[in-house]
C-alpha cells in the first residue's frame, strides 16, 4: 500500500495590499502643465495650478488655493500637448467622426488636500465623468510618460 504525504502548503491568501491603484500615476511635474477651473463657456477659465502627476483615473495638482476641501467637486479643464503622435483625448461629436483633441473638461472629486508650504497645496482627486474612450486614450498617452514614484 502506498501512502500519499499530506500537503503542507498553506492555502492561497488574498493580498491585503489595500493601497493598490487601479491606474498607474505618471510624473508630469517637469512639463509644468497648467490646469484651469472651468465655470462654463460664459466665463474665461481661471488658472488653478499645475499638474504634479496624472493617471487615467485622477490627477494631483499643485496650487495656491487653500480653500478646497475633500469631497468638493471642481470643474476642471485639462489641456495636454500631443506626444509621440498620440493625442490624449478624442472628440466623437460632429459629422466628421472621431477626431483627436488635446483638451478635456469635466469634474474632479477632491480626495485629499495636503499643505506643502506656506500658500502651496497638493490637491488630489478622481476624474469622475470621463467617458471610457477618453480614459483609454489618456491611458495610452500616459504610457509614453515616466511613472511617478
Amino acid at each position: 500500500m502506498v501512502r500519499l504525504a499530506s500537503s503542507t502548503k498553506t492555502p492561497f491568501k488574498k493580498s491585503t495590499n489595500d493601497d493598490r491603484r487601479q491606474y498607474r500615476r505618471h510624473d508630469l511635474e517637469p512639463q509644468e502643465i497648467s490646469v484651469h477651473r472651468w465655470d462654463g463657456s460664459r466665463r474665461p477659465a481661471k488658472s488653478f495650478g499645475k499638474i504634479v502627476d496624472l493617471s487615467a483615473g485622477g490627477v494631483r495638482i499643485r496650487t495656491c488655493e487653500g480653500d478646497v476641501k475633500p469631497e468638493n467637486q471642481i470643474r476642471v479643464r485639462l489641456e495636454l500637448p500631443a506626444y509621440a503622435g498620440i493625442s490624449p483625448f478624442i472628440s466623437s461629436t460632429g459629422s466628421s467622426g472621431i477626431q483627436p483633441k488635446n483638451e478635456w473638461i469635466g469634474w474632479m472629486t477632491v480626495n485629499r488636500v495636503v499643505a506643502i508650504g506656506p500658500d502651496e497645496y497638493d490637491i488630489a482627486g478622481r476624474l469622475v465623468d470621463m467617458d471610457e474612450m477618453d480614459r483609454g486614450m489618456l491611458g495610452l498617452y500616459l504610457s509614453t510618460q515616466p511613472l511617478a514614484a
